[in-house]
């Protein structure tokens, strides 16, 4: 009986170590960004974090006016329990899926209504909410991983997404 015991946690353990060996060898893993507001409701991005790996990222891995998942993997979760505006455009609480059609001078931000996809190709154009402009910036020195922050700031947030020599951002702000 103590043989037993013996191998099944060792067997527990081998798996274990296995699963997170995996997770952590994943080339792109997941990653999350966060907003709280001051009345406590958040904003929750997850995503895969893709690696520049000495690729040129935009305009060749990433096609300049062509939706991208914005991300790696699965496509990029967007999940508020806030009515937000982003750019000027109602969001209501709820589950969404975010996408990007990155240019060279500015990107659009597409929340949209479908969530579960992979990503790519898109084809979600009838479950679209909203479709916002994003400011683009060079970033201060090359960005290696692909990452998606939100900045808070008062009663609003900054979003922006950072890869290359490339940011795109745009405000998040509560509706009461």
């Amino acid at each position: 009986m103590q043989k037993k015991v013996v191998f099944l946690t060792a067997l527990l353990f081998a798996f274990t170590v296995l699963a997170s060996c995996q997770e952590k060898s994943k080339p792109s893993p997941p990653a999350q960004a966060q907003c709280k507001f001051s009345d406590g409701k958040t904003i929750t991005i997850n995503y895969s974090s893709p690696r520049a790996k000495g690729r040129k990222v935009f305009g060749e891995l990433v096609p300049y006016g062509e939706v991208w998942r914005t991300g790696a993997n699965e496509a990029t979760t967007f999940v508020t329990d806030a009515n937000l505006g982003v750019g000027g455009k109602d969001v209501p609480a709820g589950s969404y899926t975010i996408f990007t059609v990155p240019n060279a001078d500015k990107w659009t931000l597409i929340v949209n209504k479908k969530t579960g996809e992979w990503g790519i190709p898109y084809k979600y154009e009838g479950d679209e909410l909203a479709r916002v402009d994003m400011k683009v910036s060079a970033t201060p020195s090359p960005v290696e991983n692909f990452t998606i922050a939100l900045a808070s700031m008062g009663g609003s947030c900054t979003l922006s997404m950072s890869w290359e020599n490339t940011q795109a951002s745009v405000s998040i702000s509560e509706k009461k």
